[in-house]
């Protein structure tokens, strides 16, 4: 088991005088290696907010976050850190490019921060590599703003397998793209999951996207149940 949550809450503090607003309340979750899990629910009801907590960005409130069998909660930020960087890749629904810089300087960036413990390939040769193999081989010298949308994000997840993650987060990826972009970047998380081997996790209102991983759950009162298909 790579990934394992338990009894997960988080709540943010109102005014001095007003009780602090839960977003998590209870979230119990196993993640294996290899595995692809969907979180399905509507705008606002902590998706985001979870995989914040399962990125290291932020901190539960109650609970544990074990990775490889270790709590998160007994690391310090500079270990956090180091966690994020190489155990952990991240893509939002914006693809927080560099506007300065190419396509093969924004997927190394990540790199920059010191040698991750574990790497088979030099991180050039990766880059240059997952960029052919997401159809953008084309496109190493260009800037964010010479490419579409769906170009962007495809370009924010090689930037995320950079550092060969064991764990891929991805929060609403294609929320901001059109139907034919969100579908075949939809297929694309699919296709580097098996070829990679990374864990994959994503939070999505989509249930086509939903559709093509392993197993959906949905968060609905700040907790997480399967999704039960219709007969």
């Amino acid at each position: 088991m790579l990934l394992e949550l338990s009894g997960v809450a988080k709540s943010y503090e109102a005014a001095a005088d007003a009780p602090a607003t839960p977003v998590l309340r209870n979230v119990n979750l196993r993640l294996d290696a290899g595995e692809s899990v969907a979180i399905v629910g509507p705008s606002g009801s902590g998706k985001s907010t979870l995989l914040n907590i399962l990125g290291t960005l932020d901190r539960p409130s109650r609970g544990r976050v074990l990775l490889e069998g270790r709590d998160l909660s007994t690391l310090d930020d500079r270990e956090l850190a180091a966690v994020r960087s190489r155990e952990i890749g991240m893509v939002f629904q914006l693809h927080h490019l560099l506007p300065q810089c190419t396509v093969l300087e924004n997927v190394l960036v990540p790199t920059l921060a010191g040698r991750p413990g574990r790497r088979s390939e030099e991180p050039q040769a990766r880059a240059r590599r997952l960029l052919q193999r997401v159809g953008l081989s084309e496109r190493l010298s260009h800037r964010p703003g010479q490419l579409s949308g769906g170009e962007r994000q495809r370009v924010a997840v090689v930037r995320a397998l950079i550092n060969e993650p064991q764990l891929l987060l991805a929060d609403e990826p294609t929320g901001a793209l059109d139907r034919v972009a969100a579908d075949n970047l939809a297929e694309l998380f699919v296709e580097l999951n098996r070829e990679e081997g990374v864990a994959l996790l994503v939070s999505t209102h989509a249930m086509s996207l939903a559709a093509r991983m392993s197993r959906a759950l949905e968060l609905c009162d700040g907790t997480l149940m399967p999704v039960v298909e219709p007969r």
